[in-house]
């Protein structure tokens, strides 16, 4: 994207607004914000597009603030219903699941409504909760637990709101629900599917003996993957489950030794906690040759943009050549490496 130029006194002007209030790092950053705001002016923007631009811009930085003093806490998302009454199996399969992963060391992340997400919140304790709430003109605000905590910021939009809801979670966790659970699980499964989105752990979580997630299955398998609409195996990224203890393995298991990944070029490359040994990397493109588009899965040194960027350069590595509509083995392969004989005790 070509960046059009400001004059150049207007940029000097521009300079000395940011000198004034100190601002120093990732100034590129800032400068290019501020002057798209110009430009907005300049292009004649209606009101309701500049109202949209400025309450998204304003919503972001709440919701930045919010989550700012827990970069370093581990965090997983939990949707469900607004719906689930107090006395439903799922509101206690929600509350016992967030207080599992909380025991873990988990934060827990909610929409901070009712039903599902009070569950949540009451599973995790005030202290390990953070919501994102929504303003919206027929439902409650915050539920009580969110909001005697002040870990909550609201929202007028959805898409800032949902953005946050996943941007700083390292797992997701999805029970029963409506339009917008189901929005919110395909949102999650579309943005992995593409490749805007790292690899992270999906739960469906139902009730004992439920049916709910069984069913989307499928529908998934015998509707979506026999036209091609999707690919085989890409539902395989998420695990369906009623039970507390496996839906909190999946989560913090996911972590075990797989830890990031990042595209150079054409060559994937997965970060680890531990090097796996000459064997077991024979024994990984054994399993996994058909994912791969050309080569074989290695071990390798940082590659020059990963030094560049001082990313993680004390993690060994691997790296392939992946073919991107194999997302569905992707994750099978992050599983088998966490559960290499090399990998970190559980």
């Amino acid at each position: 994207m070509t960046e059009e130029p400001l004059p150049e006194a207007l940029s000097a002007e521009i300079n000395r607004v940011l000198d004034d209030a100190g601002v120093r790092s990732d100034r590129r950053l800032v400068m290019r914000m501020l002057r798209t705001a110009i430009l907005l002016g300049e292009d004649g923007a209606d009101r309701l597009d500049l109202k949209i631009a400025s309450a998204a811009l304003a919503e972001m930085r709440d919701a930045f603030r919010l989550f700012a003093p827990y970069g370093g806490v581990p965090k997983v998302t939990v949707f469900g219903s607004a719906r689930t009454r107090q006395d439903d199996p799922l509101y206690r399969q929600a509350r016992d699941v967030a207080s599992a992963l909380a025991a873990d060391g988990w934060m827990v992340v909610t929409g901070a409504g009712p039903g599902i997400m009070q569950a949540a919140a009451e599973g995790a304790g005030p202290a390990l909760s953070l919501g994102v709430s929504i303003r919206l003109p027929f439902e409650e605000k915050a539920n009580a637990i969110i909001e005697a905590s002040d870990h909550v910021v609201a929202m007028k939009y959805f898409f800032t709101r949902k953005l946050m809801l996943m941007k700083e979670s390292r797992g997701f966790i999805c029970l029963p629900g409506g339009f917008g659970t189901l929005d919110e699980m395909f949102e999650l499964l579309t943005l992995q599917q593409t490749g805007k989105a790292e690899p992270m752990p999906i739960v469906l979580l139902d009730e004992k003996g439920g049916t709910f997630w069984t069913g989307l299955k499928r529908f998934i398998d015998e509707d979506l993957a026999p036209t091609g609409v999707i690919s085989e195996g890409d539902f395989d990224r998420v695990v369906i489950t009623d039970s507390i203890e496996d839906a909190t393995a999946e989560i913090t298991g996911f972590w075990r030794n797989y830890d990031s990944l990042r595209w150079v070029g054409g060559t994937l490359v997965l970060r680890l906690r531990n090097a796996p040994t000459d064997a077991e990397i024979e024994d990984l493109n054994e399993q996994f040759a058909g994912m791969l588009i050309s080569g074989r899965i290695e071990r390798t040194e940082p590659r020059q943009p990963e030094v560049a960027d001082d990313d993680l350069l004390d993690l060994p590595r691997l790296s392939l050549h992946l073919d991107q509509y194999r997302v569905g083995e992707l994750f099978r392969l992050i599983r088998a490496i966490n559960d290499l004989p090399s990998a970190p005790a559980r």
